[in-house]
């Protein structure tokens, strides 16, 4: 009797991870639309959306409910965001990183003006500089990252300041103010009214406040919390900071903040609510 050995047959490792790659994506497409749309979504919205067919959506929504990514409510139509998408959002509340979320729009600021962008972040009651994208031209402004500055002097830190919590902004406005250059703002009325159109306009512009001959443009920087956790700023020369200039980086810089806020908005939303 001759012996045979069997050997089950296997699909190509490279198709098997080509099968597998397009599964991993239409999970995270279908986990994608909870972040932006409506709280609850059923079965025919999502194959609508995602052009995939009902009986491969409800496969993915069963296997996510398994596992507590998704839930559904006794009486409400529809899946939402379950209690292991909410612990997955917290831990990233926790570990939330402001160089790795400002990076990519910094370099891209950094590029669609010509001059440097900066990174700040908020110790105590002053800012540090985290980063910086240099710019390209010869005569260019550069900033020394780990240098502490208070918040009252120049854009980058009265953005911060203008959007820090009612006490902790009276907090340091009780502090003493120093003159960095003959144009730092240290009276405490004109400061105050400063401070206020930056928040009504989310930007905040200065030349030779902290540094002479340098201008900057800047815009708080927000956590996943709403909280602001820092700024980022595009600075330069301050003869190349002409009024229309100016104007022209406070759009950006406007744009590039709420880029940023829209980017955690998922981590907002998938907090638990009270019903």
């Amino acid at each position: 009797m001759t012996n045979h050995t069997v050997t089950a047959r296997r699909a190509p490792a490279a198709a098997a991870e080509g099968v597998g790659t397009e599964a991993a994506a239409r999970v995270a497409d279908v986990l994608l639309l909870f972040t932006a749309g409506p709280r609850y979504l059923g079965v025919s919205a999502i194959s609508r959306e995602l052009g995939i067919s009902k009986a491969v959506v409800h496969r993915i929504l069963r296997s996510l409910v398994s596992r507590e990514m998704l839930a559904t409510d006794e009486g409400v139509p529809g899946y939402r965001l379950g209690p292991a998408a909410v612990a997955l959002g917290a831990s990233a509340l926790r570990r939330f990183d402001a160089r790795a979320a400002a990076a990519p729009v910094l370099r891209r600021l950094r590029d669609e003006t010509g001059e440097t962008t900066t990174l700040s972040g908020l110790v105590g009651d002053e800012r540090v500089y985290l980063d910086q994208f240099e710019s390209r031209h010869e005569i260019k402004m550069t900033v020394d990252v780990g240098a502490r500055f208070p918040l009252h002097a120049g854009s980058s830190g009265k953005v911060v300041l203008a959007f820090l919590p009612e006490d902790r902004r009276e907090a340091v406005l009780a502090l003493p103010r120093a003159a960095l250059t003959d144009r730092t703002v240290t009276d405490e009325a004109a400061l105050r009214a400063e401070l206020a159109v930056i928040a009504a306009e989310g930007v905040a512009a200065s030349v030779g406040e902290r540094q002479a001959d340098a201008g900057s443009v800047a815009a708080p920087l927000f956590g996943p919390d709403g909280e602001v956790h820092g700024s980022f700023s595009v600075c330069g020369p301050a003869y190349r900071f002409t009024p229309e200039a100016v104007e022209r980086y406070r759009v950006l810089a406007r744009e590039a903040a709420e880029e940023i806020r829209r980017s955690w908005s998922w981590l907002q939303d998938s907090a638990p609510r009270a019903e």
